[in-house]
C-alpha cells in the first residue's frame, strides 16, 4: 500500500513499538477512536498483563487497553500495518530501528515519539534517516512532541501535540488520520525544532523538580523560585536551540512552551520527579535507582552540554545542572546559580 492511499482510510492499522507509559496511553486513545492497534514489548510482565487482563499493570494500571494485540516479536507487530510508531526511549531507539529495518515495507510510515538527541549528538530523526538510507529504504518519517502527560491523555483529558515531518504532506496526512476527539495533532514541517525542544524541556523539568525537592526538606523551595528557574531555562532554550537548527517560532508552540510547561509542573512528569528526588538530597545514582521509568533529562543535559561546548556556546543554566549531576554542588547551590546567571 502506498502512503498516499492511507489518508483515504478512516481506520488505520498501527503498530506501537514500546509499551511504556506514553506508548500505552496513545494506544488507548487510538483504540477508542476505532483504529486497529498492535503493541510490541520486550517486557514479559507487560506482555502477559495486556494479553491476559487487557491492561498494562506496570505502566498504566488504571487505563485498560482492551482490543490491543500484544506481541514480543517485532516482525509480528509490523505485519499488516501502515503506521509504525516508535515509542521507546531515545537511548535505545536506534537499536529498535535496526531491528525493524529488515521487516519494513514501502507502505510503512514511521512515527517517532522519542524526543531529542540520539547517541553521538545527532537528532533522532536524522539518525533514523541515515539508517534508512543505508538500507536503501525511503519510508516517510515524522516526529510527535508536545504537552502529553500520559495518564491524563489516557483518561480522556484533551491533549494537543505537534506532528512534524520534512515532507509537510506526511505530517498533514498523519494529523488528519490520527487526531481523535481528545488528541489533537497539528502538522508542521520542522522536525528538528520539535525534537530539540522535546529534549531540552526535560532539562528544564529536572531543574524545576529540584525546587519541589528543596521544599520537601524545608529549604528555599517555593513557587517564586520555580517560576524564576522556569524562565531561566526557557530563555536559555530560546538562545541555544536556534543555533542547533530549530526554527525560532517552535519555542512558542506545543513542542516548545507547551511541552515545557506541562513537563516542568505536572506531578506525573518523570523528569520533574527525578529532579525532585535530587532536590531532597539524593545522589544521581540513588535517584536513578528509585525510577522505574526512564528520565530523559539527565542524558539530555549531558548531550546539550557537549554540543554547546563543541560549538563554543555558553549555557550557564545547563552547566549548573550538569555540575549538580556530577556531584560537585548540591541542589540549593544549583538553583542559586541558575537564578543568579539570568
Amino acid at each position: 500500500m502506498k502512503w498516499t492511499a492511507l489518508c483515504m482510510f478512516t481506520m488505520a492499522h498501527i503498530a506501537i513499538l514500546g509499551l511504556g507509559n506514553w506508548g500505552t496511553a496513545i494506544a488507548r486513545m487510538w483504540l477508542a477512536d476505532g483504529h486497529h492497534v498492535k503493541g510490541w514489548t520486550i517486557e514479559q510482565e507487560v506482555y502477559e498483563s495486556i494479553t491476559m487482563n487487557g491492561v498494562n499493570e506496570k505502566y498504566l494500571p488504571d487505563h485498560p487497553v482492551e482490543g490491543m494485540e500484544a506481541t514480543m516479536h517485532v516482525e509480528e507487530a509490523l505485519e499488516g500495518v501502515e503506521i509504525v510508531v516508535l515509542a521507546v526511549p531515545s537511548s535505545v531507539i536506534l537499536d529498535v530501528v535496526d531491528q525493524i529495518i529488515p521487516h519494513l515495507r514501502p507502505g510503512h510510515v514511521l512515527l517517532d515519539l522519542a524526543k531529542g538527541l540520539a547517541p553521538g549528538n545527532q537528532l533522532i530523526s536524522q539518525a533514523i534517516h541515515e539508517k534508512l538510507n543505508a538500507a536503501e529504504k525511503n519510508n516517510p518519517l515524522a516526529v510527535v512532541t508536545g504537552p502529553t502527560i500520559a495518564p491524563e491523555a489516557a483518561g480522556g483529558v484533551m491533549t494537543t501535540a505537534l506532528v512534524a515531518s520534512e515532507d509537510v504532506s506526511v505530517a498533514q496526512h498523519l494529523a488528519s488520520t490520527l487526531t481523535t476527539q481528545t488528541f489533537i495533532l497539528h502538522p508542521a514541517a520542522d522536525p528538528a525544532g520539535a525534537e530539540l525542544w522535546g529534549a531540552f524541556k526535560n532539562v528544564v523539568a529536572l531543574a524545576c523538580g529540584l525546587v519541589d525537592g528543596l521544599k520537601q526538606v524545608g529549604s528555599l523551595g517555593g513557587d517564586n523560585l520555580k517560576a524564576a528557574i522556569f524562565m531561566a531555562g526557557f530563555k536559555e532554550g530560546c538562545l541555544l536551540l536556534p543555533k542547533l537548527g530549530a526554527r525560532a517560532e517552535v519555542a512558542f508552540g506545543p513542542a516548545g512552551l507547551g511541552d515545557l510547561y506541562v513537563t516542568a509542573t505536572s506531578p506525573h512528569g518523570r523528569n520533574r520527579s527525578m529532579g525532585e528526588k535530587l532536590g531532597t538530597g539524593l545522589t544521581l545514582e540513588q535517584a536513578l535507582e528509585e525510577m522505574h521509568m526512564v528520565a530523559e533529562g539527565v542524558r539530555a543535559a549531558r548531550m546539550f552540554g557537549e554540543r554547546a561546548e563543541a560549538l563554543q556556546i555558553q549555557i550557564p543554566f545547563t552547566k549548573a545542572l550538569n555540575t549538580l549531576l556530577d556531584g560537585y554542588i548540591d541542589a540549593e547551590e544549583c538553583c542559586r546559580r541558575m537564578v543568579a546567571l539570568h
